[in-house]
């Protein structure tokens, strides 16, 4: 079974050490099924990489924090603090060619007083005779363990994966969950109300099994008992505001919110009903949509507005303007601080989890997709009316459908969109995002 965790393993070195090679190495090698999500890895410091069945979060640390006006010791020091303040698993690359600095001394120091799984690494290493020859003097830091690398021609580069990926099973202790716990994540800014979202939830219901520290800082996951059903309701790291943190910060929670999107079935994403939405509010919710998560939007401190029928009209229609793509997502007027709205959630997260991992019997789904092309026809694609034979259900998590057609090619987006709207409305499945695959009966196939 997939890792239900996704630690962050951060990269941290001096420039030109081989960072960026390595995170190359990794992301693109024939052995990681490398999966990019959108809005993320545009800038290419930060990828989530499926290795084995254990999947993490790789980040590139140059990339975060590149000023080349610091010291270098100064800025090879910030970058380590963030990645020792954020990252479940540091890789720290130092460059044999060159050998030893002061500023890979400094590095060890501090992390000697961190307690996290780190991996001492000697890049530009490419045949045993090189480790024999090198590798001693690195040696002079007093680590036990220190790992040869080439990241240019893969010398000693699935040793150190299959440690990395040793250490993250090591850390996969996780919850004893009941069967079919429903994990709720809640997302949002810091100070828009996840936390006391939580605890006003948990205070109502009185039935608290235990609390578990999360993955990474500032994560606790609350077990919770409602009605018949168990849920794990987790509390992620807030986004934080530009301005108020440095950017590479910033970056390392958007992150850690990734990281928890991996082991929810919904995300509640808060947005303040006195700010209104933000970039940052789309931004995860662009992520959820991506991760194929079910999606609660709650506008949270509604009490602020509750008297002023103007200013919620226009959040209501600003939230609208930006998120036309998550039409489907329910949206709830809630107060963490008076509790208005909140008992409507438990109904809510149930209808969306129900949609989420619905199955559907074959035979329906066939009705279904010929009711659809009869009520309109496909149209034609390079002379060729389009067809389509049948359709059939090949997972859950969001419902995903496989439909087979002459031409997967031609199928438009406009048509596509057409049959989605179809099958939402024929399966009820009104909640919950869901995906058409489009194949070629022969075989050629179309995402």
């Amino acid at each position: 079974m997939a890792n239900p965790t996704c630690p962050i393993i951060a990269l941290i070195g001096r420039p030109n050490v081989g960072k960026s090679t390595m995170f190359n190495r990794v992301t693109k090698s024939r052995n990681a099924i490398v999966d990019p999500t959108p809005g993320v890895t545009r800038d290419r410091h930060y990828e989530r990489v499926v290795w084995g069945d254990r999947t993490f979060i790789l980040v590139d640390t140059g990339g975060i924090d590149d000023n080349p006006e610091d010291l270098l010791v100064n800025h090879i020091r910030e970058q380590a603090l963030a990645a020792i303040e954020e990252a479940d698993i540091i890789i720290f690359l130092m460059d044999g060619k060159q050998g030893l600095t002061p500023a890979d001394y400094e590095v060890v120091e501090l992390l000697r007083r961190i307690d996290k799984p780190i991996y001492h690494v000697v890049n530009k290493i490419d045949t045993p005779k090189q480790e024999m020859e090198i590798l001693s003097q690195f040696y002079e830091l007093g680590i036990e363990m220190i790992w040869p690398l080439s990241a240019e021609h893969a010398y000693g580069f699935n040793d150190l994966m299959d440690g990395l990926v040793k250490t993250i099973d090591e850390g996969d202790s996780g919850p004893e969950l009941p069967d079919d716990t429903i994990k709720v994540a809640f997302f949002g800014r810091p100070n828009v109300g996840k936390s006391s979202m939580i605890n006003r939830i948990v205070g109502e219901e009185r039935m608290v099994v235990s609390e578990i520290s999360g993955t990474t800082r500032d994560s606790v996951d609350t077990i919770l008992t409602h009605g018949k059903f168990s849920y794990l309701l987790i509390d992620t790291a807030g986004i934080r505001r530009k301005g108020k943190t440095k950017d590479k910060l910033e970056k390392f929670s958007i992150l850690k919110s990734l990281a928890s999107l991996e082991k929810c079935d919904v995300a509640v994403i808060l947005i303040d009903a006195d700010e209104g939405i933000t970039e940052q509010d789309t931004k995860v919710i662009g992520y959820a949509l991506d991760h194929g998560r079910g999606l609660i939007i709650l506008v949270n401190k509604w009490d602020l507005i509750k008297d002023d029928k103007k200013r919620q009209d226009h959040l209501l229609a600003e939230i609208g303007r930006q998120l036309p793509f998550v039409g489907f997502a329910p949206l709830l007027k809630v107060s963490a601080m008076t509790g208005f709205g909140v008992k409507r959630l438990f109904p809510v997260i149930g209808a969306v989890y129900r949609q989420y991992k619905a199955k559907f019997p074959t035979a329906a789904l066939n009705k279904l997709l010929q009711e659809a092309t009869e009520a309109h026809t496909p149209p034609i694609y390079k002379n060729k009316r389009l067809k389509f034979f049948y359709t059939s259900q090949v997972g859950t998590r969001p419902p995903k459908f496989v439909v087979m057609s002459n031409s997967a090619k031609g199928v438009h987006f406009s048509y596509q969109r057409y049959l989605s709207n179809k099958f939402r409305d024929g399966l009820g499945l009104d909640k919950v995002p869901i995906q058409l695959i489009f194949k070629e009966k022969s075989g050629g196939k179309k995402k």
